[in-house]
């Protein structure tokens, strides 16, 4: 721990063992990392708890809601900002539980189109609800204006990082 640091706190707010002298933006950052890993924590929680399906499996399910006409394998993939055989193995796996299918891609032998079988679609529309549920209940001790500008201030946040990664 750097000296000068306080411990964190018993809830795991990293962010709050830094000193004063650290960086705001170090402490932004870490506080944007907290607040993500507790909310994704809780959605997994439920996802497993209520639907018995993991959180990669929802998001590449939510995904192909999104695309009625399906998605490849590789826009999957930049979608859901992980490997092609990270894909994979999760289509591999929902195939097999008949929540979506897989053919050849008109005019391209190569890819794959993906998509939501009728059961992948029915089980994706119950989860819909709950999980939009479970949002509402985190941020629910935030009014409408406090989300307002959370949201504003993440956009130009991403817009920065955006700008900065291209050079």
């Amino acid at each position: 721990m750097p000296e000068g640091a306080t411990p964190p706190t018993q809830r795991g707010d990293f962010e709050t063992s830094l000193s004063g002298d650290d960086g705001l933006d170090l402490r932004v950052w870490l506080r944007l990392l907290t607040c993500s890993t507790l909310i994704e924590r809780r959605v997994r929680q439920r996802l497993r708890e209520q639907f018995d399906i993991t959180l990669p499996r929802f998001d590449l399910l939510a995904q192909l809601d999104r695309a009625p006409d399906g998605l490849t394998m590789g826009a999957l993939s930049r979608r859901l900002m992980v490997s092609n055989g990270n894909v994979t193995g999760l289509i591999d796996r929902l195939v097999a539980e008949d929540l979506v299918e897989r053919q050849p891609a008109p005019g391209d032998r190569r890819a794959q189109l993906v998509r939501l079988t009728q059961d992948g679609k029915r089980a994706f529309d119950r989860m819909i609800p709950a999980h939009a549920t479970w949002i509402r209940e985190l941020f629910a001790s935030l009014d409408r204006k406090a989300q307002i500008t959370l949201f504003e201030s993440l956009a130009e946040l991403k817009t920065s990082l955006a700008n900065a990664e291209r050079g």
